[in-house]
């Protein structure tokens, strides 16, 4: 008898679940996705015991018929793809078909949804990846989806749990992210005790800001907004010390960059509060954290991080969301050329943005009381030229003089975004002398 054989279901649902659950955030990702995919405008989240006892969500998207809810337990089981020609131009939170069955592999899962053109709905019951029940029932239109007793039967698994607190944050984090990522949606997180997040939908980012973090933090917030259409023709080529080996231009679109930026005046001790979306999909990528790190260099302390909510709008070519099993991280086409339009956006908006000396403020105001020293209506300052460690030089980005722009001194929920040519960069650097650049 050979060596080799063929694992069972039950066993490849397990190892599927190491890769795509690792803790009841995990579990909540997954099922917000979910929802959102579903065209959901409520989502309702509980939690007990951390997310070990209970995880619930509820939405009101579209639900699924019978046949189809029987289905989404099966592996590589999605309504979102159709061929391997889909996979280069995702536009879904979810589309593996991994997470349901990896789930009800390693907890007890209950699942009641009903669709819109439906008159009853589904209830379905799941242990350990075994099918116990299934039928008929009265639910509203969408689905709540309940996860209980996480790990039950992988007691290895359970074992490397933290604390019910630390669990929490990491549910309430996450939570808290989506939220942001999508102001025109209701959220809403409750614990066993308490209610954690409670966020009604808004039009604008900025609300949703202020509904979570308060007006203080959104006080200490710039703005960000800019665009460049990804054309063929019109898009300026990197340097050749800033290419990729394979260096291609992108296919016709646009790249959006929108979302805010902190003031050097708000500090923090960790990357905690750097927040990236891709086309609205929470990502960790390296590119993105050093854009914004580079961005600050010479404004914050190298053990100081700001806090940046950060959004970037692009086709779907341009991004490959398949290269991770939870898709928490993402592959760029041109990750050069959008690590520094991300870098000189954030860094232009901080160089506009900042305030004017006080004695200069107070010179203007009351001209009368320095004589000889009034400015004149129209000043010519001259840009500073900071060279910072790969060559270019601060304040020079718009190509002409940074002091004629207007100061940013504040924030209104009307502010227009500051939006480039189409076909250009709307930052053009200027080369070293020495014709040498720092590399990724």
């Amino acid at each position: 008898m050979g060596r080799i054989h063929i694992l069972a279901d039950q066993v490849a649902n397990q190892i599927a679940a190491g890769e795509v659950v690792d803790r009841p955030a995990s579990v909540v990702k997954e099922l917000l996705e979910n929802s959102l995919d579903a065209g959901a405008h409520r989502i309702v989240i509980a939690v007990e015991g951390g997310g070990r006892k209970l995880i619930r969500i509820s939405d009101d998207g579209s639900g699924m018929m019978r046949d189809d809810a029987l289905l989404a337990f099966e592996r590589h089981a999605t309504s979102k793809l159709r061929s391997s020609d889909d996979l280069l131009s995702i536009a879904t939170l979810g589309f593996r078909g991994e997470a349901l069955p990896s789930i009800a592999s390693i907890a007890r899962v209950e699942l009641l949804t009903r669709a819109a053109e439906e008159s009853s709905g589904t209830r379905m019951e799941i242990a350990g990846g075994k099918l116990l029940r299934c039928e008929d029932a009265g639910a509203p239109a969408g689905t709540t989806l309940t996860v209980r007793d996480l790990f039950f039967n992988t007691p290895a698994r359970r074992k490397f749990l933290k604390s019910e607190t630390t669990e929490l944050a990491h549910v309430t984090a996450l939570v808290t992210h989506y939220a942001l990522a999508h102001p025109d949606k209701h959220f809403e997180l409750h614990s066993a005790t308490h209610a954690l997040l409670v966020a009604p939908p808004v039009r604008q980012a900025a609300e949703r800001i202020f509904q979570i973090f308060g007006q203080a933090t959104l006080d200490q917030l710039l703005p960000l907004a800019a665009e460049v259409e990804l054309a063929r023709a019109g898009l300026p080529e990197p340097p050749p010390w800033k290419r990729d080996a394979d260096y291609q231009a992108p296919e016709p679109g646009w790249l959006r960059i929108s979302g805010f930026v902190s003031k050097p005046e708000l500090e923090k001790l960790n990357r905690n509060s750097i927040y990236c979306f891709v086309n609205r999909r929470l990502v960790r990528d390296r590119l993105l954290l050093h854009a914004v790190s580079e961005a600050y260099r010479n404004i914050l302390a190298p053990t100081s991080f700001p806090v940046v909510l950060l959004f970037l709008e692009m086709p779907p070519q341009e991004v490959d969301v398949n290269v991770h099993p939870a898709k928490t991280e993402v592959r760029f086409r041109q990750a050069s050329w959008l690590h520094d339009f991300v870098r000189d956006a954030i860094r232009n908006k901080l160089t506009l943005g900042r305030p004017a000396a006080d004695f200069l403020q107070a010179l203007t105001a009351h001209p009368s009381a320095t004589p000889g020293l009034v400015p004149s209506s129209s000043p010519k300052v001259a840009p500073a030229e900071t060279p910072t460690s790969d060559g270019w030089l601060v304040g020079q980005w718009l190509g002409e003089d940074v002091a004629e722009q207007p100061v940013d001194d504040g924030f209104t929920l009307s502010a227009p975004p500051v939006t480039a040519s189409a076909g250009v960069l709307p930052f053009a650097p200027i080369e070293p002398a020495n014709g040498q650049g720092s590399h990724l």
